[in-house]
């Protein structure tokens, strides 16, 4: 059976349609960021008696180390991020928004999951003498 010049030209719409479209739902920008947001860090862990230990554990080497008037000062700066749940939810509803919009939610989802990078967070953590908090004063929110 012979197929009519309208269904040709449906054809190679859907064609070009799907070649156009494929590549911009697979790339997936949205979903790829939002995964990829820092996690969320345990600030608990800033509080009086917690060993230096623990806070090298869950932060990481600080930002400074001073020692001022025989007493150790260190500074943690970190991105405070999401937690797994929130993360992957992000992600799935930014894929499902990709799929219903056919691509088009990337030029929403993408700049927004690139603003909402976490929160800049610092603080400034003295110790006694056994190297446990035994101060600490939130520097940056």
């Amino acid at each position: 059976m012979k197929k009519s010049i309208r269904d040709k030209i449906i054809a190679v719409g859907a064609f070009f349609l799907t070649l156009t479209l494929v590549p911009v739902v697979l790339s997936s920008c949205s979903p790829v960021m939002a995964v990829k947001q820092p996690d969320k860090k345990n600030i608990s862990v800033f509080r009086v008696g917690t060993p230096r230990s623990i806070l090298l554990a869950e932060f990481g080497h600080p930002t400074v180390t001073e020692e001022r008037d025989g007493i150790r000062y260190d500074v943690f700066a970190f991105k405070q991020g999401y937690s797994k749940g929130a993360k992957v939810g992000r992600a799935a509803f930014h894929a499902a928004a990709d799929v219903v919009t056919l691509g088009l939610w990337e030029v929403v989802g993408t700049p927004m999951e690139g603003a909402v990078d976490g929160t800049d967070m610092a603080y400034e953590v003295s110790y006694d003498e056994d190297r446990k908090v035994a101060g600490v004063v939130l520097l940056k929110n």
